[in-house]
């Protein structure tokens, strides 16, 4: 095991994430046009395609991190049955769900099961397709739909905060379903479907649509919340990753047909095609 792996196990996640958490929201001028600045150059942000281009308007960093884009920055693939990409970022993995079971890396997979903390739930999509976008710093930190869909539950899992980078994915055994995440569950035309948000090591903040913030405060256990929607058009604004982190996407089967580019490390855009949508098998 690497020695960044073995230290994340070690770290304090969750009061480093609280601390980080802190200092991205300190309003003091020169911090905050220090950090902003300080990402711009070292990831390569394109501030063109922000709706606020001007790195001084933010009131501290993570009004930064969660910026708007500019109206048409993210087009959206017109076709009535394209599966959108729900954020910017790379492609994880991406594929098809074989006995319940998601490919994480090389050698590492993960249940379904685990993942949503529901085996009834999970049923629905042991033979489906999954595809998981991991957002690096550098990239637009909303999440959007995937497709039309109205929101039934959403489960809030405690668990670790580790990396979610390509690293740690590699050499962490079962990291998207060991660490603390957000689980959306949807009814959609065409069926079922399922969106849920990793946090991570330092980036462990999400707030919805439909709620202001609903991590943190860090879970201490399973928390379910049943909704009478709302209803979410394809393309539409789901959520935010305060710092960026890991959504996956669980289709069940029979769900969707995905494109075959969608190998790992390839670049991605919200409000491009990842595949076709059917209607899902019962």
């Amino acid at each position: 095991m690497k020695a960044g792996v073995v230290l994340s196990h070690l770290l304090p996640q969750h009061a480093l994430s609280a601390l980080v958490r802190a200092a991205t929201r300190w309003r003091w001028r020169p911090w905050k046009h220090f950090l902003i600045r300080w990402v711009v150059r070292a990831y390569g942000v394109d501030l063109d395609e922000a709706a606020q281009p001007d790195v001084a308007a933010y009131a501290h960093f993570d009004a930064f991190f969660t910026r708007a884009l500019k109206p048409g920055a993210r087009p959206l693939d017109p076709a009535a049955d394209a599966l959108l990409c729900p954020a910017d970022g790379r492609i994880s993995q991406a594929g098809a769900i074989a006995a319940g079971r998601i490919v994480q890396a090389k050698g590492r997979d993960y249940s379904v099961a685990e993942l949503l903390g529901d085996p009834d739930a999970a049923r629905r999509y042991v033979a489906g397709s999954f595809v998981n976008v991991y957002l690096s710093p550098r990239d637009y930190h909303r999440v959007h739909m995937p497709c039309a869909g109205r929101l039934l539950e959403t489960v809030h899992i405690p668990g670790r905060l580790f990396s979610v980078a390509p690293a740690a994915v590699a050499g962490v055994d079962r990291l998207f379903a060991r660490n603390e995440r957000l689980v959306c569950h949807f009814e959609g035309a065409r069926g079922p479907f399922v969106v849920v948000m990793v946090g991570a090591l330092l980036v462990s903040g999400i707030s919805t649509a439909w709620d202001a913030c609903v991590v943190p405060p860090y879970a201490r256990h399973i928390r379910r919340r049943r909704h009478a929607g709302p209803q979410l058009a394809a393309g539409a604004e789901m959520a935010q990753f305060h710092m960026g982190s890991t959504v996956i996407v669980l289709l069940p089967e029979g769900g969707a047909t995905l494109d075959a580019e969608l190998r790992p490390e390839r670049t991605v855009r919200m409000g491009q095609r990842l595949g076709r949508l059917h209607v899902a098998i019962e």
